[in-house]
């Protein structure tokens, strides 16, 4: 990507909200826009990162055997009326948005289990066609009433929900275990230590459930967690009147072994049971031909704070200051930023084409009237793992490469770049 065509706006990262540095650094490039608390608009390097996690995501959904399909945005109230939920989200909660207008009353949707009962018991007729598990990748909206942390809790956010049909109760705790294993591959593959923690239900009616928290000092969460068995619980579940059910469900033996850490929730699982399936009347038939209803699960990631968390957890600080951030090289949309001082155009230009023509995403720092150091400067706000810079001290030959992550600094031939970067 050529920086001139990105439109990249002059920050004073001295004025740079110190709670939530690296999501307001791209606010202030522009790269964010707000259009009022809560709706945001993304730019490329947000888009182009989210793609990235989402096709992490497809993959392992998809090597487990999970079938993408895609839900609809606007739901009718009517199939919430057979859930017994619209008032639920309506009045008691006031989550959804809705819209009464002449066709009827709408809602945008928060979640999609009412859409996915239905689809599924539309072509899941048999016990024969079961186990399934159903996945979208869409935009979900909640009314949150304070929306905070920037895409942390915002009011419109794109997120993966998976839903399980199975035949019994048994089976249905085999795939809740089964995407728990898949859930622990996906954020590996991320790059984000991730631990499952006992959680509540809440509105989604399960009884069995877990969240999958990440530490981070910007999390509103509180997990208790046991370090030696990577297990632990979020604080809430000790305020419960049956928390030694959801404790010892989990593995958590010793309350003593728990220590305090604040945390952000990136996904959940929750067992549903019967409660979808029963209330909306919708079955399938077992092998002795009776009408029996669906044993189902619910499974959700959120793609925007996942993207939160890596931006604000790989913060690049010199004392004090803010400097920008640094992206694990695997996810990286850029995986190297080329700066040049004018005498090294060609050859910065010729360097930029090459890495291009080769899959190495570069971006080039072709703006104009601007010197070396403020290039320099700017190379730290977009992410890139590496800066490639040719001044005054290029010999023609080695390029100084930083990695803007620790700022350690080495030289590369200029014939052996591509190769250097193969190999990370």
């Amino acid at each position: 990507m050529k920086l001139s065509n990105l439109g990249m706006k002059k920050i004073n990262l001295n004025d740079v909200d110190t709670t939530y540095p690296g999501q307001n650094i791209l606010l202030k490039l522009g790269e964010l826009y707000q259009y009022e608390s809560g709706i945001y608009g993304y730019g490329n390097l947000w888009t182009k990162l989210e793609r990235i996690i989402e096709n992490i995501i497809i993959d392992e959904l998809d090597k487990a055997g999970c079938i993408q399909v895609e839900f609809p945005k606007l739901q009718p109230k009517s199939i919430w009326d057979q859930s017994d939920r619209w008032d639920v989200y309506t009045t008691e909660n006031d989550i959804m948005y809705t819209i009464d207008c002449n066709f009827g009353e709408y809602g945008l949707a928060p979640t999609a289990e009412e859409c996915v009962t239905i689809f599924g018991a539309n072509r899941l007729l048999s016990y024969k066609n079961l186990p399934v598990i159903y996945y979208q990748i869409n935009e979900k909206f909640r009314k949150e009433i304070r929306a905070r942390g920037y895409l942390f809790r915002p009011r419109t956010f794109v997120m993966m929900d998976a839903y399980s049909f199975d035949t019994t109760e048994e089976n249905m705790h085999k795939t809740f275990n089964k995407m728990h294993d898949v859930y622990l591959n996906i954020f590996k593959r991320i790059g984000i230590n991730i631990i499952p923690v006992v959680s509540d239900g809440g509105t989604m009616g399960g009884r069995v459930s877990e969240e999958f928290q990440a530490f981070t000092d910007l999390g509103e969460d509180i997990i208790l967690y046991d370090e030696k068995n990577n297990v632990g619980l979020n604080k809430e579940v000790l305020e419960f009147e049956d928390k030694e059910t959801f404790i010892k469900a989990f593995g958590v033996s010793d309350l003593n072994n728990l220590k305090e850490y604040p945390s952000v929730e990136l996904g959940n699982n929750f067992e549903l049971g019967t409660k979808y399936s029963s209330s909306m009347n919708l079955n399938f038939v077992d092998e002795d031909g009776k009408n029996k209803p669906y044993y189902m699960g619910c499974y959700g990631i959120g793609l925007g704070r996942i993207i939160a968390c890596l931006i604000e957890n790989n913060i690049i600080r010199n004392g004090d200051k803010i400097k920008g951030f640094s992206l694990p090289y695997n996810i990286a949309p850029y995986k190297i930023q080329i700066v040049y001082s004018d005498e090294n155009k060609e050859t910065a230009e010729n360097l930029y084409n090459d890495l291009t023509s080769k899959g190495f995403s570069p971006i080039i720092d072709d703006r104009e009237k601007l010197s070396l150091g403020e290039k320099i400067k700017d190379s730290y706000v977009l992410g890139t793992p590496y800066i490639a810079i040719l001044g005054k001290k290029f010999d023609g030959e080695n390029v100084e490469v930083e990695e803007t992550k620790t700022g350690e600094k080495f030289n590369v031939n200029i014939k052996e770049f591509a190769k250097f970067f193969k190999d990370k």
